[in-house]
């Protein structure tokens, strides 16, 4: 890698030490000038003029995220964030009273209540299958649930928000195809720091943001569905004008293609920005990106554990970029603006982001601390050095 063109791509390096990666990233340059040169053209002709005219622009999009994932274009659908995509694919899978869905103790907050929702509205069974001894869930009992219980759908967050866990997704994904059972996968923080390809997981519906380790806007993210989601007419619980034809005044036909989990309205400003960031990537290489990424949160671990009061809480076999702490006598929040002064981004998770994690690990929180490819090791030394001095003080 070209450290030094990546962060001169970066305009926020030269303002800021970003450690936010998992919430937020940076920007680089190419996904900027690619948003607004689309809305400087609405300025000029008209937002239905601009999407008219950049037909091209747009299909280019579709593409680069298809191959960012090793999908095909049109099993791709925009939405405007990770979790409209995960919501309107668990609203495409028919569920019914008494149908069984297996997840993790891992799963990301929001879908854990969208499980909760489910099981009051329709009388779903929600089970969530226990951690492995080393951390994550435990592969050999989802796979021999998923043989013996029948689910109707598998659900499994790829890596958490709150730990740098990566989970078995292919393993699952593997036990799921054996049994012909619905797999949603949401890949919200590891899509865009690691190679992700849906077909080697083996899963049905792949969700995802923009706005984490993929560098691109928010407010804008992306469902991919396989082909057999599509052959089986599968379909949001909610489509629109877009997502299918009013045929007959009591009949609609939805869109032949992944268009049906999509909603009319979206900026495609944001649409092309998702694309170009999914070029850049593309360009840098994912097994790169993974390598410095992942090395500089390893180095960060090591650094952490060696300071007294502070306790990594990462666990599992294999560990991302996202690092997190809990710091003696600190309140995660603090730390963050006290960071946040010292121009040093991080951010903080308190007990209801992750309340099985974190109730597991007897802490009220985190401090969560997220490199990427484009941080330095001098700015690994500053936030270990500020964080020494805030612990000190």
């Amino acid at each position: 890698m070209d450290l030094k063109a990546i962060r001169g791509d970066t305009p926020g390096c030269a303002h800021r030490i970003h450690l936010n990666n998992a919430g937020a990233s940076l920007m680089p340059r190419p996904v900027l000038d690619e948003i607004l040169e689309h809305l400087g053209l609405e300025s000029r002709i008209g937002g239905y003029e601009a999407e008219a005219e950049c037909r091209a622009e747009i299909a280019a999009a579709y593409d680069a995220v298809a191959e960012l994932v090793g999908a095909e274009a049109h099993r791709v659908a925009f939405t405007e964030h990770a979790t409209a995509a995960f919501v309107t694919a668990l609203s495409a899978v028919p569920l019914g009273e008494g149908d069984l869905i297996l997840t993790t103790r891992h799963d990301y907050v929001s879908n854990q209540i969208q499980y909760l929702s489910l099981q009051r509205r329709l009388g779903v069974r929600v089970e969530r299958i226990p951690d492995a001894p080393e951390g994550g869930v435990d592969v050999d009992a989802m796979r021999a649930a998923i043989h013996r219980r029948r689910p109707r759908l598998v659900a499994v967050t790829h890596i958490p928000t709150n730990s740098g866990l990566v989970q078995d997704v292919a393993a699952i994904g593997a036990a799921c195809r054996e049994r012909d059972v619905w797999y949603l996968v949401d890949a919200c923080q590891s899509v865009g720091q690691m190679p992700v390809q849906m077909d080697e997981i083996g899963c049905d519906f792949l969700s995802a943001t923009a706005r984490k380790f993929l560098r691109g806007p928010r407010g804008a993210g992306f469902l991919v569905v396989s082909q057999r989601v599509l052959d089986a007419d599968l379909e949001p619980l909610f489509p629109d004008l877009r997502g299918a034809d009013w045929v007959a005044p009591d009949l609609y036909q939805p869109a032949p293609d992944a268009r049906r989990f999509e909603t009319w309205e979206k900026s495609w400003a944001l649409v092309r920005g998702v694309g170009r960031a999914a070029r850049y990537a593309l360009e840098l290489g994912l097994d790169a990106i993974r390598e410095r990424a992942w090395t500089l949160a390893a180095e960060l671990r090591s650094r952490m554990a060696a300071l007294d009061g502070v306790r990594v809480l990462d666990r599992g076999p294999t560990r991302s970029a996202i690092v997190t702490l809990s710091v003696e006598g600190h309140e995660p929040a603090a730390l963050v603006q006290a960071l946040r002064a010292r121009d040093i981004n991080t951010s903080s998770q308190t007990r209801l982001d992750a309340l099985l994690d974190y109730e597991d690990k007897g802490v009220e929180g985190a401090l969560r601390v997220s490199p990427h490819y484009f941080n330095t090791g001098d700015e690994i030394d500053a936030f270990d050095e500020a964080l020494r001095q805030l612990i000190h003080r």
